[in-house]
């Protein structure tokens, strides 16, 4: 009998394999997990800095055990396979990226990501070869699960300020050389550059939409070689920039007209007391 982490592996894995290109949403809490599962998403992905957010701190301040605490949560809030955002894995060193990956898929989640950020502003990408080793040492983590675990390989240089587009195809493809599942480079914002990262690559390319300018759809991306899309912090930036304006409009003018772009209590309490009912 297989386990459930064994079926989610394999279930998420298979999403990948399908025509086209799907959407795996980023929601932040329970509630918001459960309202991207009422819509029809057949994968949700955890978002790190959203879960900043919710939590008063920015990204890269949440602690290993609060993000684990978190991907638990996330597993059990609505059944759907998981893919959790870890960041650079809690650690620079292969042996604590490793070490993240086991205990990430005890939490019993489809998969991750590992990202090539240090963190340091004054060297914000790890140099190459211990990249390729930090995803080397996840790969074998994976490998030596009981079950089926999908490792997303990121590299950041876009987001950091390194419009290297040879330099990030190079990590991509060495990544994909040392067994990741999905490549994902963030923050490309033109098709013709999507395409070409995609068409260097054999196997499935993660984009990332909700960035200003992009406004190419989901036959878009499929046609220029993308498999899965997310949306990262776009949707919990939306909501807290709608609470926002409504807390500025009642501090500064004494109003409330923002009520009206509230979604009705009646739709909210009829999503999650279905997840009561099962």
């Amino acid at each position: 009998m297989k386990s459930k982490h064994q079926n989610q592996g394999e279930i998420f894995r298979a999403l990948h394999g399908r025509d086209g290109a799907f959407v795996i949403p980023n929601p932040w809490d329970l509630g918001t997990a459960r309202i991207l599962a009422s819509a029809g998403f057949e994968a949700l992905a955890t978002t790190s800095a959203g879960l900043a957010f919710s939590l008063g701190a920015p990204e890269g301040r949440v602690s290993r055990e609060q993000v684990l605490a978190h991907c638990r949560d996330m597993v059990t809030a609505t059944g759907l396979p998981v893919s959790a955002d870890l960041e650079k894995g809690f650690g620079d060193a292969p042996e604590a990226v490793a070490e993240t990956i086991r205990a990430a898929a005890g939490t019993g989640l489809a998969g991750c990501s590992i990202e090539d950020y240090t963190g340091r502003a004054d060297e914000p990408i790890f140099e190459f070869d211990l990249a390729v080793e930090r995803i080397a040492a996840a790969v074998e983590a994976c490998r030596k699960l009981p079950y089926d675990f999908v490792l997303t390989a990121r590299a950041e240089n876009f987001l950091h300020g390194r419009q290297d587009l040879d330099d990030t195809m190079k990590r991509l493809q060495a990544f994909e050389a040392v067994g990741a599942d999905v490549l994902y480079a963030p923050g490309l914002r033109d098709l013709e550059t999507i395409r070409t990262v995609c068409s260097s690559l054999e196997k499935p390319v993660n984009v990332v939409m909700g960035l200003p300018g992009a406004t190419f759809g989901v036959p878009d991306l499929a046609e220029a070689g993308v498999k899965r899309i997310g949306v990262g912090s776009a949707l919990a930036r939306l909501a807290y920039g709608a609470m926002v304006e409504a807390a500025k409009e009642m501090a500064a003018q004494g109003t409330f007209g923002w009520a009206g772009d509230a979604i009705g209590f009646k739709a909210l309490e009829d999503i999650f007391a279905a997840y009561e009912e099962t």
